[in-house]
């Protein structure tokens, strides 16, 4: 078996959906420009009905990655919701206006991420625009829908694909005291009793996972040399290595959800100033099924194990090879996972030496030596 792995795709009916009431007539599209995506996904959907002048938004690398190889005008971060005039200004410097006629949102699973890109969508809506979001019946929408309502009065809203997609009356002001509450989830909070640092919507995002803790319990402490965390998150990992391992010289941190990267960086930069050393530090918004550019003599990871709501092992797969070709020689990486994702026969064409160092609470640790070329 080679050290490789392929990705699925999978259909996505909330972003079918939410093109509903266009195709119905209940809203018309500008015929240039004036539309703002929030979580933005690439799909036929949207081939079907991008008009340029478009602008996508969306934070997950792969699928920003997907968005940009249709060469749309994407952007990862549209910066602090609560300064409008720097957001403005970076829109201008983009060629595009600082509100727009309609703000189209893909709302994620996590309640008040959801509530901060209604009020982002609020902030950047035109006096005269329209916000519509569309969400999965499975997924929350009927409380999507009542949030959106809260902040922005009554909604107009119809059903397809399994899926509830709803929209603001025209020019309609949101509730200020509910914008102002809802635009601040956005920001980096503390967690841990104020250990840590991170942002709604990660993931384990108000509290240390089991499979980390896990992972950490078991980690040795004569890890050395420069040192990577593949799927960071919040950087506990690379924390939790940097502080048990003295020989440990450098460590970079991959994380695919840009909204992660600035918790990252803090943790990390908090980390190394506890340890008194002098540590080369690099946090980077990337994904890591595409391989990383960096050798390694150690390599950590949680890889996450799940495209929606399904067990994708994919991923993990994908993580494990990338780790392979990143590692030296006789580099190591540790790794946790779900007891029951099968990732023993790539972690086998991968590497010379496997070992499961401990099972646990559902979750197994697994050292793996030796990478294969």
């Amino acid at each position: 078996m080679p050290c490789t792995v392929s990705a699925g795709t999978a259909s996505d009916a909330a972003l079918d959906a939410l093109f509903v009431p266009f195709d119905a007539g209940e809203l018309t599209f500008p015929a240039q420009g004036g539309v703002l995506v929030l979580r933005a996904r690439e799909g036929i959907a949207l081939r079907e009905h991008i008009r340029p002048g478009w602008l996508l938004q969306q934070s997950f690398a792969p699928a920003t990655n997907a968005l940009a190889r249709h060469h749309y005008a994407t952007i990862d971060d549209l910066g602090d919701a609560e300064d409008g005039g720097a957001v403005g200004a970076r829109l201008r410097a983009m060629g595009h206006p600082e509100t727009f006629e309609f703000v189209l949102v893909l709302p994620t699973r996590q309640r008040e991420e959801t509530r901060a890109l209604f009020a982002r969508a609020m902030a950047l809506v035109s006096p005269t625009g329209v916000v519509v979001a569309s969400v999965p019946n499975a997924e929350g929408a009927k409380t999507a829908e009542a949030d959106l309502v809260a902040l922005a009065g009554g909604v107009a809203q119809l059903s397809k694909h399994k899926c509830r997609v709803f929209w603001t009356r025209p020019g309609v002001a949101p509730d200020a005291a509910l914008w102002r509450a809802w635009l601040a989830f956005d920001a980096p909070l503390p967690i841990d009793e104020g250990r840590y640092t991170s942002r709604r919507g990660l993931f384990a995002w108000d509290r240390i996972d089991t499979a980390s803790k896990l992972l950490i319990g078991v980690l040795p402490d004569d890890l050395h040399g420069h040192v990577a965390d593949l799927g960071a998150g919040f950087g506990y990992l690379a924390c939790e290595a940097l502080a048990r391992n003295p020989g440990i010289t450098g460590v970079d941190l991959f994380e695919a959800e840009g909204r992660a990267i600035e918790p990252a960086r803090l943790n990390l930069a908090a980390a190394v100033a506890r340890t008194g050393r002098d540590i080369a530090t690099r946090v980077e918004w990337h994904d890591v099924t595409l391989g990383v550019d960096g050798r390694y003599d150690a390599i950590v990871s949680n890889p996450p194990f799940h495209q929606g709501r399904a067990d994708d092992p994919t991923l993990g797969r994908a993580f494990i090879t990338t780790a392979a070709r990143a590692l030296v020689p006789r580099g190591r990486f540790w790794m946790v996972a779900n007891r029951h994702l099968a990732y023993e026969a790539t972690l086998a064409a991968c590497f010379g030496q496997v070992r499961t160092v401990v099972e646990r609470d559902g979750f197994k640790v697994i050292e793996a030596k030796d990478p294969r070329p």
